[in-house]
Formats: C-alpha cells, sequence, structure tokens
C-alpha cells in the first residue's frame, strides 16, 4: 500500500521537473515578437500553459519508459 503513496510522490516531482524545465527552455524563445506588445500577460500565460503541456507529455514518456525497464528487467531476472 505504500508503493503507491511512493509512487505518486515520484510522479508528482517529475511531472513538476519537467514542467519547470520546459518553462525554463521556452524563455529562450522570443515568441513577444510575433505578437502585439499590449498582450504580454497573455502571452506569458499562454507559455505557461505550453510549458505545462510540453513538460507533462516529456514526463509521462520519461515515467513510461522506466516502467517499461523495470518491467523487462522482471521478466528476464526474476
Amino acid at each position: 500500500m505504500q508503493y503507491y503513496g511512493i509512487d505518486a510522490l515520484v510522479r508528482m516531482v517529475c511531472h513538476a521537473l519537467f514542467i519547470y524545465l520546459s518553462f525554463w527552455a521556452m524563455q529562450s524563445l522570443r515568441v513577444e515578437q510575433f505578437f502585439k506588445a499590449y498582450q504580454t500577460s497573455q502571452i506569458r500565460l499562454l507559455i505557461v500553459f505550453i510549458s505545462i503541456a510540453i513538460g507533462y507529455t516529456v514526463s509521462s514518456f520519461f515515467l513510461e519508459f522506466i516502467a517499461l525497464c523495470r518491467n523487462l528487467f522482471i521478466v528476464f531476472f526474476p
């Protein structure tokens, strides 16, 4: 039963880490140049949403890859 708590904690930390990394990477893009200057708060919110989408997707891929490796390890080394 405690396995589920640890798994949930690892998933939450992994999602938060990858969302932060994608937001950090998105800061290097200058998307404000493509939009009107008076909409900077809306552009920032859009960057946050895109960062969440990218971070969650990459985190899900990473967690799934780890789960598949763990399953392979269990099958080949019982």
